[in-house]
């Protein structure tokens, strides 16, 4: 009970270390503001596979691979991999992992399956369960539009309202030691439904299980947007990123000077014609491990409310005219261990 600070919200009393982290990406990543921020890009969206499932099984592997690179460990040395992505039965991960010898927790959070992975990971190694465990997630343009909207040989035309799923994969290695940034507290979200049944609006549809959530954060921690130097939601989008800040203004909460949202940093939304930008696990996953952790490691931010959200429906519950739930998990990262 020591650890609980809220409702929601653990302070973790031995904060675990990222000890390294890798982002993969596609076509359109690489055309992004955040290419440099990747570890590798790929133009083929195949991957040399024969099947875009292939693909995202394959991205998975080369971000656990180059993770475990750069912190100079081994499959060994990983006392658990929590892994998660779109597919129905978490494919992607299951293929990618299935020729390792890592124990294996498979998840599905959506496009809030990082800081799922992130947060369990953390509690994980703070509980003295672990020693390393590594937080990782994908997904892939084609292999999300065949099977949450329309085939993407029927080239059908994307409403103002829909983003662009991020053909990326992210991964995130957690250690009991390490010089950081470290995960201080974790709020975990709870399923927010308001109703809306339009799966070509995600924003709409996520935007308030992140003001639950970051409500519940500020509220259980006594805090405010003012005590982080950056909030990154994902993937709400423009539009669903312009509903969070409308949601706390009406509180009187001021989330314009250090919010941004993960679905707005990977792509040029004009640029790239990307509508109300990107989405996916992919996209928070890849934006968290090449860019957010690369900018706490340079100490242009120190402390980061990282809280990507998920929409929790599938081609069954639409088809069925189910309105679509929203979850949001939190994860705060700090340059120090807040004692």
């Amino acid at each position: 009970m020591g650890k609980r600070v809220g409702a929601q919200t653990v302070r973790l009393t031995h904060p675990p270390a990222v000890l390294s982290s890798a982002a993969v990406g596609g076509h359109m990543e690489g055309k992004g503001p955040l290419r440099d921020c990747f570890d590798e890009l790929n133009e083929d969206h195949l991957w040399g596979q024969k099947t875009w499932e292939q693909a995202e099984s394959t991205m998975q592997k080369h971000a656990l691979g180059k993770a475990l690179e750069k912190a100079t460990l081994h499959e060994e040395d990983i006392n658990y991999v929590l892994a998660g992505d779109l597919l129905n039965q978490c494919i992607g991960s299951t293929f990618s992992l299935r020729d390792t010898n890592i124990p294996f927790f498979g998840l599905y959070g959506a496009c809030s399956t990082m800081g799922e992975s992130l947060s369990l990971a953390a509690m994980l190694i703070d509980g003295g369960f672990a020693r390393r465990a590594a937080a990782l997630t994908s997904s892939h343009f084609c292999t999300a539009e065949r099977q949450y909207r329309m085939p993407v040989p029927y080239g059908s035309q994307r409403t103002p309202t829909a983003q662009w799923t991020a053909t990326a994969a992210g991964c995130c290695l957690l250690g009991e030691t390490g010089e950081g940034p470290f995960v201080t507290h974790i709020t975990t979200g709870r399923i927010v439904d308001k109703g809306i049944t339009d799966p070509n609006n995600m924003g709409a549809a996520m935007a308030p299980a992140a003001y639950d959530t970051l409500s519940a954060l500020f509220r259980d921690t006594q805090s405010s947007p003012a005590d982080y130097d950056l909030i990154v939601t994902g993937d709400l989008g423009k539009l669903g990123h312009d509903i969070v800040v409308d949601l706390f203004a009406r509180d009187g909460v001021d989330m314009t000077k250090n919010y941004d949202d993960c679905g707005l940093l990977l792509f040029d939304c004009e640029a790239q014609d990307m509508h109300c930008g990107g989405s996916g696990c992919g996209c928070s996953a890849s934006v968290l491990c090449g860019y957010l952790l690369r900018g706490m490691r340079e100490k242009r931010w120190n402390r980061l409310l990282f809280a990507p959200t998920g929409a929790l429906l599938s081609p069954t519950s639409s088809f069925q005219g189910e309105s679509i739930p929203g979850i949001c998990h939190a994860v705060i990262l700090s340059n120090t261990k807040e004692g």
